[in-house]
């Protein structure tokens, strides 16, 4: 690998690693019992021993892992440290920022106004929100936005993490946005722009027009007694959350390997759609108090493993505690469509197949039992799903980034343990 390259691809990272440790330093060579906690149900043993050994085999730092199956709780762990300087452990109540496993949450959202009749995803989106049949826009379906579809993975106006706080300016600059392709004909994630498109929706169909994270906070988490924030407010301490530990920059590089081939060569381009994606919006920080309160439904959702679970668990059977309909329910667990291009992420360069704002199994990330599955993973490892089949709810979380965008090799052990359990309880 060049200089040329390396500097590029620190010019791509370096906004994310203003927070940087070199999380390699802190790894838990001998894991004490004292730092891991929790409980699992007869037969689910060894998920623990796994969870454990990704402490003492895969260089984890500080986690929780939870997962509902039935609708019984049958595992909750934590372990390690919510704060590698300090070495502050990881408490009961700890919560950490998810990334993109957010999205998933923020889709439940729109899922219940589907519910309600308030958004149909076969509708154009201007429908509901006049202002964005701008610049080639007007026949985008809700649909394709939340499939990925409309090219809308970019903002020419740069602005920064606290503009999110004024929703009204956002709207403005999402629906003058230009599409990058034909919408409809192909997909590419729109990593950073998603949530706010997801937001400015639910603000407009909403009839009390509240944003996604209050409508969370009011219609889902209470409800539910769940403690996951789009937002965090201001009655939750900053001392409850854990420090993210981000790739130390000679970790990122000397796995870039493990990545698809596009992404790699995009890494190195500050000028490609993936690498712009990171800076949007810019000095966002995963560990700075800002990017905690704002309300940003694409990456900032902060909560514990248990709320992540409940909820997807809530979902797995239908939501009826939340009066989702069966006609919406049906939908999020049908088998994405394809565009006419095929199912390339031009973006994340491999095969990724989306639906009503959720990712969907695929060759590339098999997880659940069937396409019937929903969930997201998030940066660093983060992931929360359900599986209506089996009847599970799902969520990992951690401090420490990894570097694989999908299939991060702590929880997909911890996935493929949990569904060993499984079949042996019932066989």
């Amino acid at each position: 690998m060049n200089k040329q390259t390396i500097k590029l691809i620190l010019a791509v990272i370096s906004p994310m690693l203003i927070f940087s440790q070199c999380s390699l330093s802190y790894k838990i060579k001998k894991t004490p019992d004292k730092l891991i906690h929790g409980y699992v149900a007869p037969g689910f043993e060894e998920v623990k021993a796994e969870f454990i050994r990704n402490f003492t085999k895969r260089s984890e730092n500080g986690a929780a892992f939870s997962v509902y199956y039935k609708g019984e709780k049958v595992v909750d762990l934590w372990g390690g440290y919510k704060d590698a300087l300090s070495k502050e452990p990881w408490e009961e109540d700890t919560k950490v920022l998810v990334f993109s496993t957010t999205k998933g949450l923020a889709a439940m959202c729109l899922a219940i106004a589907n519910s309600n009749g308030w958004l149909d995803y076969n509708e154009k989106v201007v429908t509901y929100w006049p202002e964005f049949a701008q610049n080639g826009k007007e026949d985008i379906t809700v649909r394709q936005l939340l499939a990925h579809e409309a090219g809308l993975c970019l903002v020419d106006e740069i602005f920064t993490i606290d503009s999110l706080f004024n929703f009204d300016y956002i709207a403005s600059v999402m629906a003058r946005q230009k599409p990058l392709w034909e919408p409809g004909t192909q997909h590419g994630y729109h990593l950073s722009t998603m949530g706010m498109y997801m937001n400015e929706l639910m603000r407009r169909v909403d009839p009390k027009h509240r944003s996604i994270g209050v409508f969370f906070a009011e219609e889902i988490a209470k409800p539910l007694n769940v403690q996951f924030y789009i937002g965090l407010p201001d009655t939750v301490s900053e001392e409850k959350i854990a420090k993210v530990l981000l790739p130390s920059i000679g970790h990122f590089i000397f796995n870039m390997n493990k990545m698809p081939k596009k992404m790699r060569k995009d890494l190195r381009n500050r000028k490609s759609v993936l690498a712009q994606s990171f800076s949007i919006p810019e000095k966002f920080h995963p560990n700075d108090i800002t990017t905690h309160r704002v309300e940003m439904p694409s990456g900032n959702g902060i909560g514990d493993a248990r709320s992540i679970a409940k909820v997807y668990s809530v979902f797995a059977s239908g939501a009826k505690e939340l009066n989702l309909s069966r006609e919406t329910f049906n939908e999020l667990t049908s088998k994405a469509a394809i565009p006419p291009f095929g199912a390339f992420d031009i973006v994340m360069g491999i095969d990724t197949y989306f639906s009503c704002g959720f990712i969907k199994p695929g060759p590339n990330f098999e997880y659940g039992t069937n396409f019937s599955s929903f969930g997201t993973p998030g940066a660093g490892g983060s992931f929360g799903f359900a599986d209506p089949e089996k009847q599970i709810g799902y969520a990992y979380i951690m401090t420490k980034m990894g570097v694989s965008l999908i299939n991060d090799p702590r929880e997909v052990a911890l996935r493929n343990t949990l569904y060993k359990c499984i079949e042996q309880l019932e066989n």
